[in-house]
């Protein structure tokens, strides 16, 4: 470590503190110049799961966090409702076969994979069954035509590929598949991205939070809170990293910041990044996914538990209901696309007044008498996240493959912005980072 200290922290505390955290600190790095084998960036689902990973391979490693919290956009809120409420992610999908789904069973989790039973309102009314048909065979239609045009010589946008005869069905078609799905409108996507898209037939939710989860897997690993890495210097021998006013060695670094954070210039690179790499964090772009979560006195929509509303798009602000979760009265209202990015940057204030309104209209029912609590969610104004979702835009889907590969057999950038066919999910994080350290260990095990 060098001469610097760590800010109203002696250099003698500092590595106490840091020294203590270490899973195996009696084992000293394979090269012993370094102070760690491994130093990992951020502790969301990729950060953990690079961490379980090293660890497990005897590795001496620390893991920094610039927020007060693991788990990254997996935050279950307990506090504000008196109940589990996930403030970000909330599905795992395809359960049987997620790594997460597998994890949870072993820590004595909960999954609720049950059916979510679906309800299109059409204006003021409950859709027929007819008209639910319609939009079910239509985004079947739409998922099959951007899989034939991602066959095509051009990576063109998913909107490209819609069939013209949607009728007055494409908005809502657009909304599911776009900002619902991706976070972003559909005209921004790559239809190879899209067409890369592993199944989600099936989901599931953990009633004790998506969060709880990823916290009882990141126990035992050395996380220092509130220690943003601001520098990081690849190019030599061994990975310095900066971080609170210290400068730490590793013989490799794993990288789980989001693009967002990572095109931001909040983390300095010295060399700076080649030139694929940048254009890669600067074209995988944020998308948006927020919460509006209200908490109602008693049951006044007059919905089931966990029954999704969807409505058919008239205006270009809509959003999608989740009801009653888990037998509560708490709601969500789920807020994406370009919309729920002109609603965040508007304020809580403004959010929670149109997810208001927009129950109201959607379902004839004047309910604000009866909230109790409302919170949002705004992941684009997290300094630390900015933002959800990380998508590919039309032309650019091998920037995922780009920025995944590792940069002088040290550093490795990991997230579900690196994943080729599980981006936008907690298991795409995971499996990232688990890449990632995979990449790291052979590395380090090679060398020694």
């Amino acid at each position: 470590m060098s001469n610097r200290v760590l800010k109203k922290v002696n250099r003698r505390r500092a590595l106490a503190m840091i020294g203590a955290a270490m899973v195996r600190p009696a084992v000293a790095a394979s090269d012993p110049r370094a102070d760690f084998d491994v130093v990992i960036v951020g502790a969301g689902a990729a950060g953990i799961a690079a961490a379980r990973r090293v660890a497990a391979a005897g590795l001496t490693y620390v893991v920094f966090e610039a927020n007060d919290r693991w788990g990254g956009r997996c935050h279950t809120d307990t506090r504000t409702f008196g109940i589990p409420y996930d403030r970000g992610a909330r599905w795992l999908y395809e359960p049987d076969s997620n790594p997460l789904g597998n994890l949870a069973t072993k820590f004595g989790m909960r999954l609720d994979s049950g059916f979510v039973p679906l309800r299109l309102r059409v204006g003021v009314r409950d859709g027929h069954l007819s008209e639910l048909e319609q939009l079910l065979s239509g985004l079947l239609r739409c998922r099959r035509a951007i899989a034939e045009m991602a066959k095509g010589p051009v990576d063109a946008s998913c909107a490209e590929a819609l069939p013209k005869d949607l009728v007055d069905w494409r908005p809502t078609i657009e909304f599911m598949l776009g900002p619902h799905m991706c976070g972003r409108e559909l005209r921004e996507v790559s239809s190879r991205d899209f067409a890369n898209l592993s199944e989600r037939d099936s989901r599931a939710q953990c009633p004790q939070g998506i969060g709880t989860l990823i916290g009882k897997l990141a126990v035992g690993s050395p996380i220092q809170f509130y220690s943003p890495v601001t520098a990081v210097e690849w190019g030599g021998p061994r990975i310095k990293v900066e971080v609170r006013g210290a400068t730490l060695t590793a013989n490799a670094i794993v990288i789980t910041a989001s693009t967002g954070v990572l095109g931001s210039g909040k983390i300095k690179f010295r060399p700076a990044l080649p030139v694929r790499y940048l254009e890669a964090i600067n074209k995988l772009q944020p998308g948006h996914l927020d919460n509006v979560a209200i908490q109602f006195k008693g049951n006044p929509l007059g919905l089931k538990d966990n029954e999704l509303v969807q409505q058919k798009v008239a205006s270009q602000r809509t959003a999608v209901l989740l009801a009653n979760q888990f037998g509560s009265s708490l709601c969500t209202v789920e807020l994406s696309g370009a919309s729920g990015r002109d609603l965040a940057n508007e304020g809580d204030a403004a959010m929670i007044a149109f997810a208001q309104q927009w129950i109201a209209d959607l379902l004839g029912s004047d309910a604000r008498r009866s909230v109790l609590r409302a919170t949002t969610s705004r992941w684009s104004k997290e300094p630390w996240i900015l933002g959800a979702m990380f998508v590919a835009p039309p032309g650019e889907q091998s920037t995922r493959a780009t920025l995944s590969a590792p940069l002088n057999d040290r550093l490795w950038f990991a997230g579900e912005a690196t994943h080729q066919t599980s981006w936008g999910t907690v298991e795409g994080a995971w499996e990232s980072g688990e890449r990632a350290a995979n990449g790291v260990v052979e590395r380090i095990h090679r060398k020694a």
